[in-house]
């Protein structure tokens, strides 16, 4: 293939993708981006595959081959609710490539005039630290969302001061490793240096603030094919990783607000933990439980209806009986809308994900403040599998999710809570709204309650 061949085919690759992008904005048009993806990076790896000085072709398409099976075989098992950690495992992925790499690109590198070398040093070195930093951080987050390790934020003395250490430090290492030409202890240095700076960042944050994690998490992985393409001076890597890091970052900004965190902290790490007060453990009330029935009857005599899915209607694959109810209380003349948090879930956009599968009406999702504004003169709401989002400690000074904006549906007339037991949520914080006198308990698999209570309507 021509180098203007070559050229014009990652173009179109390119406008592809930005094509992709605007599609999955949008859950009407989130197909058409998807394919929109897909056919764009066909035509970027045949194109790539195609340019004469790329070597050793049967190996790569050998090592394609095995990866396509071995990611088809695994893709294929991963439930819905999975999808956050095989997006933070595959974003490790990402992460490993670029310091790979990095590393070879420092090994094994033509002959270079001073200036340029400096440049493909610097590469270098970025690239594997960004890259380091993306792999251990985005295991770490495989292993809080999968359960293996502790949802708990890690609180280390001084861990602000370790963190900036660490910048320090690498920086440093980079002005050496630059200006000796290239200094492999550096460089080796640098990378473990940076593998325990991206474990301690994802480490030291909570449970409650996982979401944001994984979509800025996103953007490193942008950041780092972005270091790969400027090391391998493919000009579609790096389009493509800058699409993916602005968008991840893009993404991430929008979802602090959606928390009320601080964008800075983010990226600092230990974001939302430094807060000392209770975290409402301990509480102490009645709740009152209800039935199947009566949640039914409740729903027959109510006017208006907001449901507000969480994790807990994902794991239970309760959005299909859910949007059932949600067709029958519409044709007995019942207003229904859902009310979806920024975060629910443990990836942005996954409860929207679920209720498109069930073909729940797009115009009746609402995001949070659209919603709240209706929950005064709302007469029932379903929480089904939601905790974090909908807990009143947020507007409890000192609390671990202290700030953070809910769905305020202790407004409503009546609250039904869909929920396996009185345990607390991922962010570990007790829900003061199960013991509200508006509030009703309905004990059970979310699946199962929600087909029960189809029934008896």
């Amino acid at each position: 293939m021509s180098e203007g061949l070559l050229a014009t085919a990652y173009i179109i690759a390119s406008a592809l993708f930005i094509l992709s992008l605007a599609g999955l904005s949008k859950q009407e048009t989130s197909q058409r981006g998807l394919w929109c993806g897909v056919s764009g990076m066909a035509i970027a790896l045949i194109a790539t595959l195609s340019d004469p000085s790329v070597e050793g072709l049967a190996w790569i398409i050998a090592a394609m081959a095995a990866g396509a099976v071995i990611g088809l075989r695994l893709a294929g098992r991963v439930a819905m609710t999975e999808m956050p950690e095989m997006v933070a495992i595959l974003h490790s992925f990402v992460g490993l490539a670029a310091v790979l790499v990095g590393y070879n690109s420092y090994f094994d590198h033509g002959e270079m005039s001073q200036v340029m070398q400096n440049i493909h040093l610097s590469e270098v070195f970025l690239g594997v630290f960004i890259g380091a930093v993306t792999f251990t951080g985005s295991v770490i987050a495989f292993g809080k969302l999968r359960g293996i390790v502790s949802s708990k934020a890690l609180m280390l003395p001084h861990r602000h001061k370790l963190n900036l250490a660490a910048i320090l430090v690498s920086f440093w290492l980079m002005v050496e490793f630059v200006g000796a030409g290239g200094n492999t202890v550096a460089l080796v240095v640098m990378t473990l240096i940076a593998l325990l700076f991206g474990w301690h960042l994802v480490a030291s944050i909570g449970g409650a603030d996982m979401p944001v994690v994984v979509s800025m998490l996103n953007s490193y992985s942008g950041w780092a094919a972005v270091a790969a393409g400027f090391m391998l001076s493919n000009d579609l890597l790096i389009v493509t990783g800058a699409l993916v890091g602005s968008s991840g970052a893009i993404l991430s900004y929008i979802m602090c607000k959606g928390m009320n965190r601080s964008f800075i902290s983010v990226i600092a790490g230990g974001f939302g933990n430094d807060t000392t007060a209770s975290s409402g453990e301990g509480l102490q009330g009645e709740h009152t439980a209800t039935t199947p029935e009566e949640v039914a009857e409740l729903l027959r005599g109510s006017s208006s209806v907001v449901i507000t899915p969480g994790y807990g209607m994902a794991v239970a694959q309760a959005q299909y009986p859910v949007s059932e109810i949600c067709h029958k209380l519409r044709e007995m003349g019942i207003k229904v809308h859902f009310g979806i948090h920024p975060v629910a879930g443990r990836l942005p956009g996954h409860m929207n994900v679920l209720l498109a599968e069930a073909r729940v009406p797009y115009d009746i999702v609402h995001d949070l403040e659209e919603i709240n504004e209706e929950l005064d003169s709302t007469d029932t709401v379903l929480v089904i599998g939601a905790n974090d989002t909908v807990n009143p400690a947020a507007r409890e000074p000192g609390s671990p999710i202290a700030g953070m904006p809910v769905l305020e549906v202790w407004n409503a007339r009546n609250v039904v809570v869909f929920k396996r037991g009185m345990a607390s949520g991922y962010a570990g914080v007790e829900n003061p709204l199960f013991f509200n006198e508006n509030t009703r308990m309905l004990f059970g698999d979310a699946r199962e309650s929600v087909e029960n209570v189809l029934r008896a309507i």
